[in-house]
């Protein structure tokens, strides 16, 4: 049995490898251009060569996760998640587009983030027990990955018009595509040896979205700042028990009937602000 010791080692190395992989590549794409903490990128021009990696192979179970920061009009398409083997630093070139590009060279799995979720369709008692999950749990639960929901949700601003909007921030609905929306992937082992891919969106796991992922060799998150995405922002997520300002939050937020309500209430700015997600 694993002692509480070893949990709470496993964890912080965990935390340890996060907080060194929630960064981008010093390889990318000729458009992009990080800043200098490589966590933030921006395509500079055109609507491709925005291809982007991890600074790191994730670790099993370990999600790489990006905001989207700003938008372009006049582009058709969205961004683009996944994972490769490929290291980035064994590239000669990087490739112009992640599809079909980086993808022709193999071991590599990336998908397309839609307007409308990209979840994979499933059917009978698990796909019923996923759209059961309440909005409110604090734990997102891919298989044996547990990792805190509220860093994994994103939120648009509150605003002169929230109290319209409400509904759809309690239930976690941003468009995917939108700004401030939060897409992250990750990787799953199974049993046999191999791992599933998993992209999640503002919160929702969309299930698996690649299947037998080999983990004899390192992985790498892509993110693809392509067409419409004109900049994305790294987001660390750390692993263990969420706040009690977080489990504060929630209770709140479960309870108000719009985030302008939260205004209304005996309760210091700072923390004010903080239910709000500003």
């Amino acid at each position: 049995a694993v002692t509480a010791r070893q949990l709470k080692i496993a964890v912080s190395a965990m935390a340890a490898r996060c907080r060194l992989a929630a960064r981008f590549h010093h390889v990318h794409g000729t458009n992009v251009r990080l800043d200098t903490s490589r966590t933030r990128a921006t395509r500079v021009e055109s609507f491709a060569n925005g291809l982007c990696f991890s600074q790191e192979p994730l670790a099993p179970g370990q999600i790489f996760l990006v905001e989207i920061e700003e938008k372009e009009l006049g582009w058709c398409g969205h961004l683009r998640v996944g994972l490769t083997a490929h290291d980035p630093q064994s590239l000669e070139v990087v490739p112009e587009y992640s599809l079909p590009d980086l993808v022709n060279m193999g071991d590599t799995w990336v998908f397309a983030i839609t307007r409308s979720h990209n979840r994979v369709t499933e059917d009978g008692e698990e796909a019923r027990a996923r759209a059961q999950v309440s909005p409110w749990e604090p734990f997102l639960l891919i298989e044996q990955v547990r990792i805190p929901r509220d860093t994994l949700v994103g939120r648009s601003r509150p605003g002169r018009y929230s109290h319209i909007l409400d509904d759809l921030y309690k239930m976690n609905v941003l468009p995917a595509t939108a700004r401030r929306s939060r897409i992250g992937v990750l990787y799953a082992p199974q049993p046999d040896g191999t791992a599933d891919m998993h992209i999640v969106i503002n919160g929702e796991d969309m299930g698996p979205s690649a299947r037998h992922l080999p983990t004899t060799r390192p992985l790498y998150a892509v993110v693809d700042v392509f067409a419409s995405t004109k900049s994305v922002r790294v987001i660390p997520v750390e692993y263990g028990f969420p706040s009690l300002q977080t489990l504060c939050r929630l209770v709140i937020q479960k309870h108000i009937v719009h985030r302008l309500a939260i205004d209304g209430l005996d309760l210091p700015p700072p923390l004010k602000s903080f239910c709000k997600h500003e």
